[in-house]
């Protein structure tokens, strides 16, 4: 089921939300015609695709990297459950380790995190992927999924709202050269109805500082 709704904007006016999909093209009034979902945006927050583990623990040096794991092939889905949108995701993490010596698993966390308006946490999960090394084997690789409930009402553009952005505006109006998002009403709505599914290790502070400075 489809949860597009077709926005034009007046000029060369451009809207950026979590979810466009294809845009670009003008429509007769001259406006340009912006497809936006109700489905979130799903993303890997930056710096959590990726953990070391070392060995022993608190070490940072390169010989003691123990195990390295990579997040990636991101899939993704949407459908309508009655009152709610439910995004849907799955995902292969690719797994090196140092030590091929015997068979191990390696169990990694991950959290699934639906946000709101890019800053409010809806609701947060955390799981964790399974790795299995085989003696002799460097590699492993797992699966993970992922999933979250939006509200419908929540992620739905009120109708003055819906309005604003796509009445037709004619050359020579006094508002036909302005961003209907520079209303601060108008991006509010747009922001609280723009949500986000987000996937990644749920990484110590530690983790989350080497990755950020390696």
């Amino acid at each position: 089921m489809s949860f597009r709704k077709s926005l034009v904007l007046s000029g060369l006016a451009a809207l950026s939300l979590a979810g466009c999909a294809k845009d670009g093209d003008f429509d007769s009034s001259g406006g340009i015609a912006v497809t936006r979902s109700s489905c979130p945006a799903v993303a890997v927050p930056v710096y959590t695709g990726d953990v070391t583990l070392f060995n022993p623990a608190t070490s940072r040096d390169a010989s003691a990297i123990d195990v390295v794991a990579s997040l990636t092939n991101m899939r993704t889905n949407c459908a309508d459950q009655g009152e709610d949108i439910v995004a849907s995701g799955s995902f292969d993490v690719q797994a090196t380790r140092t030590s091929t010596s015997g068979a191990r698993r390696v169990e990694i966390p991950y959290f699934v995190t639906v946000v709101q308006g890019g800053r409010a946490v809806v609701s947060k999960r955390i799981n964790t992927v399974v790795l299995d090394f085989a003696d002799g084997q460097a590699r492993a690789s797992g699966h993970g999924t992922a999933a979250g409930f939006i509200n419908k009402a929540a992620a739905t553009l009120p109708a003055d709202i819906q309005e604003k952005l796509t009445r037709k505006r004619k050359a020579g109006d006094m508002d036909a050269a302005i961003d209907p998002l520079a209303d601060p009403e108008v991006k509010a709505a747009v922001q609280r109805a723009s949500f986000e599914l987000l996937v990644g290790f749920q990484l110590t502070e530690a983790q989350l500082q080497y990755n950020a400075t390696r």
